[in-house]
């Protein structure tokens, strides 16, 4: 009994001592300290303190991303299309579905960036194509019905309307001649459903052409090339650079899974603007065109056989009949060098200056024709759709030429000819020249761009009448030397430079 008086005057005695302990010198922190596991979670600082450059350049990130997000929207389209039986590399960011080729109502995804306070959006024409009826959540997740305000295919590029009121943040369109390769920019839009998504990367190369990503030879490809992710989703998103500025909208991928490998490709600012301008302004584009099939000088052996002193110029295949081009004296052969004073590059490079004329523009073009340059003024014409198509820039009815006119086989060049048939002829709107009947792969003619039922009406600027006369001219020439080779093609006329191998017959 006195034991238990005991332990019982302790505990009152611990208890009023701890109590006092509790009301006098404790705080709310250290009676968790006490209840709190002794065990020690992480380490006691960060393992690097970043520098002020790498704090300055996350700071730049951040800034951009806050900026430019709300000029960004998300598109989704319920359309009527035809179901794609197959990938091809370069892949636009339509939406998919496995089945036969029928035509059925499906929804897509898409991206646009808004160009003006009162609800224009610019996109891709291939979001919106076919669209029945077209839906916009912008970044603050309001959602409105948008109408399609006009299309251009041939630059993939259209514009919507918001229906309704609103004070919307417009993108601020960048000085394209600012833009260099190797700068940062960031990609913003809707990427796999993933909404206002950021990627960053650098400006890989500008002016790219000649992807084959439409089958319409007036086409304009010439992009912004980016490494920043893109994937299905990102189409008509936009690409900013670090000024929070549009650079371009984001159009494509180079794929072969239809998702991001590497590379995306953006239509670029200024092309951008023309286009919406004309949109906007009545629905359509009234675009100049010169009226030619053109392709670019492609290294140093097309470069010499042109008499060009370094691999720059566009030369000329087909003029087209009744164009711009042929009013102003161009031929076929020409080498264009220069646009308003400016050197041309590709032919991507020409389609997307002269996209943003209008008919009835004059340009002023530098040409090379037969090693003398003359200057042209050129007066833009619109695209007449019933154009019969390429005049034959052939000479009239020559004279037969001597010698055989049976089959030729250039086995260290890599291609076969023999005589024209009347049909062929016919078909082909020309009255002379060989026919290719067979380009063998690898060789240096597949190897230059050569491929088989072409006529050749010219070789080394001399017109081409019989197989014998083709062989006279390239035995004529010596080993290393540099021809050009005209190749007249249903569609189009391409003029093909090759080189002299070693020994031909």
């Amino acid at each position: 009994m006195k034991k238990q008086m005991v332990r019982s005057s302790l505990l009152i005695a611990f208890g009023m001592f701890v109590g006092v302990l509790l009301i006098s010198n404790f705080s709310p922190s250290s009676i968790g300290d006490i209840f709190a596991s002794t065990k020690k979670f992480g380490a006691d600082k960060s393992p690097v303190t970043q520098s002020d450059a790498m704090r300055t350049l996350n700071t730049a990130f951040t800034s951009v991303s806050e900026a430019v997000l709300p000029s960004v929207v998300s598109i989704e389209v319920t359309s009527s299309r035809k179901n794609p039986k197959m990938q091809e590399f370069f892949e636009f960011f339509r939406p998919r579905e496995k089945g036969e080729e029928d035509e059925q109502l499906v929804k897509g995804n898409g991206s646009g960036v808004f160009i003006s306070a009162d609800g224009y959006i610019v996109t891709n024409n291939h979001v919106v194509e076919g669209a029945k009826e077209i839906k916009v959540t912008t970044y603050d997740k309001r959602t409105y019905k948008a109408t399609l305000v006009g299309a251009d295919p041939l630059t993939d590029l259209a514009v919507i309307k918001l229906e309704g009121d609103g004070d919307f943040p417009a993108a601020h369109f960048a000085d394209i001649n600012t833009v260099k390769v190797g700068e940062w920019v960031m990609a913003v839009g809707n990427p796999l459903g993933l909404t206002s998504t950021v990627t960053t990367g650098i400006v890989s190369a500008i002016g790219r052409g000649q992807l084959g990503m439409s089958r319409n030879s007036y086409s304009v490809e010439y992009y912004i090339q980016t490494d920043a992710a893109i994937n299905p989703g990102n189409s008509g998103g936009g690409l900013f650079d670090m000024n929070g500025s549009l650079t371009g909208i984001n159009t494509a991928i180079a794929t072969s899974t239809g998702n991001y490998i590497g590379y995306g490709f953006a239509i670029p600012v200024d092309l951008v603007k023309s286009v919406v301008d004309d949109l906007i302004d009545d629905g359509e584009i009234n675009r100049g065109y010169i009226g030619v099939s053109i392709n670019s000088v492609r290294d140093e052996v097309e470069a010499r056989a042109l008499g060009l002193d370094g691999v720059y110029g566009v030369v000329v295949g087909s003029i087209l009949n009744g164009s711009a081009a042929e009013d102003a004296g161009i031929e076929a052969g020409d080498v264009l060098l220069e646009l308003e004073g400016e050197k041309l590059f590709s032919s991507g490079e020409l389609q997307s200056r002269i996209a943003q004329k209008r008919a009835g523009d004059k340009v002023e073009v530098l040409i090379l024709r037969n090693g003398k340059k003359l200057t042209k003024t050129v007066k833009l014409r619109a695209r007449d759709e019933d154009e019969k198509g390429f005049a034959d820039n052939s000479k009239k009815e020559a004279e037969p030429g001597v010698g055989k006119n049976s089959p030729v086989d250039f086995d260290k060049l890599g291609f076969k000819v023999e005589k024209l048939t009347d049909k062929i002829k016919k078909e082909y709107s020309t009255n002379h020249g060989v026919l290719i009947t067979e380009v063998k792969r690898f060789s240096a003619a597949s190897d230059r761009g050569m491929f088989p039922n072409g006529v050749i009406v010219e070789a080394d600027r001399k017109e081409v009448n019989t197989t014998r006369e083709l062989k006279d001219i390239i035995e004529d020439k010596k080993p290393g030397d540099a021809m050009l080779i005209k190749v007249k093609y249903p569609e189009v006329t391409r003029i093909i430079a090759i080189q002299i191998p070693d020994s031909e017959g």
